[in-house]
C-alpha cells in the first residue's frame, strides 16, 4: 500500500475521478510490498514497467494479420497496443476513470500472444493439449508475473492487483455463474490467483472494461484500413458495408478529389470516432440506469458497464463476418499461416524431443522435472519470439529457406 507522505504528494492522483474510478492511492496492493514512489502514482508506475519489458519490445515484429516482411506499413502488436492505448485514454478520459490504469492494461494486453499472431496460438494450443495448455492471457500473466526478469527481490514486474485483475478479466468474469466459457480455468491462472487472489467470479475495473472494448475499436478499423491497403478487397466491396460504406461516401462528398490512401484514413478516422461516441452513450446509458458508488460495485455487477449499442453491435457483426471471410482468410493469408504452422509446429517438436537444443537459459527451467514442466520452457521460449526470430530458428535448426 502506499505509503502517507507518497499519497500527499502534489503530482501524485489525478482529480477529480467519478466515484466507480480505480483509485490508485487505494489500491489493494503488490503480491511483493514495495516502498511507493513519491513522483508516480501504483499505476504509472505498472504502466512504465510494461514499456520497459522485454516482451513489450519484442511486439514491433510480432504478427497482428500480416507477417512483418510483407510490409512496413501494416499494423504489428506493438503499433496495435499503442493504438489501443490512445483510445483506451480517451475513453477513460471522458468517464473521469483514471487514465495510467486504462493505458497499462492497453499496453499489456497483448504481450502474451506468440509469433504469427492467432496463427502461433492455435498451433501451440494443440502442442500443448496434453500439458495444461495454452491461452495468450494466461500467458500475459506468466511475463508480467515469472517470466519478465528486471528485479533482483522477485520474478515478474509485482504490478498491482488492479492490472493484474484487468489483465486476466478485461473480457469478463472467468468462473462463477457469469462466466461467459464453463472450461477449466488455464493453470497459470489458478496457481497465480491461489496466491494472490484477483476475484475471477466477478468483472474487472471500468478501467478494464475500456482497455477491452478499445481493442475491439482498435482491431476492427486497422484491419479494414490494412485490409483496403493491401488489397485483400476494394472500395467497391466496402461501400456495401455496415460502418465502412458511410464512412468512405462521406469521405468522398468532403473530399471529391483526395486520392485512394487519403480517402481509407478519412473513413477510418471517422469510424473510430462514431464508435467511440457510440461507447461513450451506451455506458453512460448503463452508468445511469445502475449508479455505481465504487469500483468494487463494477465489480459486482451482473453485466459488464462498458459496451457497444445494440445497433452498434448489430453492424459489427456484419463488418467482422466481412473481414474473417475476405481477409482474415484470403488466400495470401493462408499462404502465410500455412508457413507459420510449419515452422512452430516444427520448433516445437523438436525442442522437446532433442531439449539439448534450447538455450542454456530455458534448459535451467525444466531440468529435473516432468514432461510437462519441459513442455512448458518450450512452450515460454516459442511463446516468447518474434516471427523473424523463429523464422531464423527454423533456417539454423532445419535448413530450410523461409518464403520472405
Amino acid at each position: 500500500m502506499p505509503d502517507a507522505a507518497y499519497a500527499g504528494s502534489p503530482m501524485a492522483f489525478p482529480a477529480p475521478l467519478a466515484p466507480y474510478a480505480a483509485r490508485a492511492e487505494k489500491t489493494r496492493g503488490r503480491l511483493h510490498p514495495e516502498a511507493e514512489s513519491r513522483g508516480r502514482t501504483p499505476f504509472q508506475r505498472d504502466r512504465d514497467r510494461v514499456i520497459h519489458a522485454v516482451a513489450f519490445r519484442r511486439l514491433k515484429h510480432k504478427t497482428q494479420v500480416f507477417i512483418s516482411h510483407e510490409g512496413d506499413h501494416y499494423r504489428t502488436r506493438l503499433t496495435h497496443s499503442l493504438e489501443v492505448a490512445q483510445i483506451a485514454r480517451t475513453l477513460a478520459r471522458s468517464l473521469k476513470l483514471d487514465e495510467d490504469l486504462a493505458e497499462c492494461l492497453a499496453l499489456a494486453h497483448d504481450l502474451g500472444h506468440p509469433p504469427f499472431g492467432h496463427t502461433g496460438e492455435d498451433v501451440l494450443v494443440e502442442c500443448m493439449k496434453p500439458y495444461d495448455g495454452f491461452d495468450h492471457n494466461a500467458q500475459t500473466l506468466r511475463l508480467l508475473t515469472k517470466l519478465e526478469r528486471r528485479h533482483a527481490a522477485f520474478e515478474g514486474l509485482n504490478l498491482t492487483w488492479e492490472t493484474l485483475e484487468g489483465v486476466v478479466k478485461h473480457n469478463g468474469p472467468l468462473t462463477g455463474p457469469l462466466a461467459r466459457k464453463k472450461e477449466p480455468l488455464p493453470a497459470a491462472i489458478v496457481e497465480y490467483a491461489a496466491n494472490h487472489d484477483l476475484w475471477l467470479d466477478s468483472y474487472a475495473s471500468l478501467e478494464a472494461q475500456v482497455a477491452a472494448i478499445a481493442d475491439d475499436i482498435a482491431y476492427n478499423n486497422h484491419d479494414v484500413d490494412d485490409g483496403l491497403r493491401a488489397g485483400l478487397f476494394g472500395f467497391a466491396e466496402a461501400r456495401e458495408l455496415p460502418l465502412v460504406g458511410p464512412a468512405i461516401r462521406s469521405a468522398e462528398a468532403r473530399y471529391p478529389k483526395a486520392p485512394r490512401d487519403i480517402l481509407i484514413a478519412e473513413a477510418v478516422s471517422d469510424l473510430i470516432g462514431a464508435m467511440v461516441e457510440d461507447v461513450l452513450a451506451e455506458t453512460a446509458r448503463r452508468l445511469a440506469a445502475h449508479p455505481p458508488t465504487s469500483s468494487d460495485d463494477v465489480r459486482r455487477a451482473s453485466s459488464a458497464y462498458c459496451g457497444f449499442s445494440t445497433t452498434m453491435e448489430k453492424d459489427l457483426g456484419g463488418l467482422r463476418k466481412f473481414l474473417h471471410e475476405n481477409m482474415y482468410r484470403h488466400y495470401k493469408v493462408n499462404r502465410a499461416r500455412s508457413q507459420a504452422k510449419r515452422i512452430i509446429k516444427s520448433l516445437f517438436d523438436l525442442f522437446f524431443t532433442e531439449p539439448e537444443t534450447l538455450p542454456p537459459e530455458w534448459r535451467e527451467r525444466y531440468e529435473g522435472g516432468s514432461e510437462a514442466r519441459r513442455a512448458r520452457a518450450v512452450c515460454d521460449y516459442i511463446a516468447g519470439m518474434t516471427d523473424r526470430y523463429a523464422v531464423r530458428e527454423y533456417r539454423r535448426l532445419f535448413g530450410v529457406e523461409f518464403d520472405g
